[in-house]
């Protein structure tokens, strides 16, 4: 099952994207667990997505969880799961930053799809729950990897009989209506795009900073968005 945007989205509007790296290495320079990291990260996310609202931002896509991130230590990967389906869970305050939830990644009933029931489950209710909102678009990526979308989309291109042309292959991308990415944020002091939207941003702004992304403030954001003002 695809999941369809849940409104229809402002004709244009600045499109923000982030790599949320180095939650790990956050942790371990304070003697702290992983999960701990992990946990400080989800919290830092819901600042973003109020600072993400308070300077206009239209779109928002976050790198929540990879196509290959399946392949960690399984304490970790529930622990990120749980986070998950907290920040899925996040609807009164969602609604009160009028923010409507998007989600891509692997379609849940596709060959390769391994997002567990209880996480499928939040994100459904979190989209109907905010789709009502008019205000930013908050995309999470789960599951998603950039290459299996875009191989995807050639697929059913080739299934449809179409000819594989630029909008054929927008057109079947996970959110098709998103627009493209204006600009990129990567924490952590990582120069990678790490299979992260190669499609959407082509022409992106690329920031990248040291700070890990539970250190990711309102005025490293504002450094990011003055890149589009150069």
């Amino acid at each position: 099952m695809v999941l369809p945007m849940n409104a229809t989205l402002p004709a244009t509007g600045l499109h923000v994207a982030c790599i949320m790296d180095g939650n790990g290495r956050w942790a371990r320079r304070r003697g702290l667990p992983r999960t701990a990291g992990h946990t400080a990260g989800e919290e830092n996310l819901a600042e973003v997505v109020r600072i993400a609202c308070a300077r206009g931002v239209s779109y928002l896509t976050v790198f929540g969880f990879s196509t290959e991130n399946w392949v960690r230590p399984k304490a970790e990967v529930r622990h990120i799961l749980s986070l998950h389906k907290r920040l899925f869970g996040r609807v009164e305050e969602l609604n009160a930053n009028n923010v409507r939830i998007n989600w891509i990644g692997r379609p849940f009933n596709e060959a390769g799809a391994r997002t567990p029931a209880f996480v499928q489950r939040a994100i459904r209710q979190a989209i109907a729950d905010t789709a009502s909102n008019t205000g930013m678009v908050l995309t999470v990526a789960f599951d998603y990897g950039s290459r299996a979308e875009l191989l995807r989309a050639a697929q059913l291109c080739i299934s449809a009989s179409e000819p594989i042309t630029q909008e054929a292959v927008q057109s079947h991308l996970y959110s098709p209506e998103l627009p493209n990415v204006d600009l990129l944020i990567r924490t952590s002091g990582e120069s990678r795009i790490s299979n992260f939207m190669l499609w959407q941003i082509a022409n992106a702004q690329v920031f990248f900073t040291e700070r890990s992304w539970p250190d990711l403030d309102a005025k490293e954001f504002d450094s990011a968005l003055a890149l589009l003002h150069k």
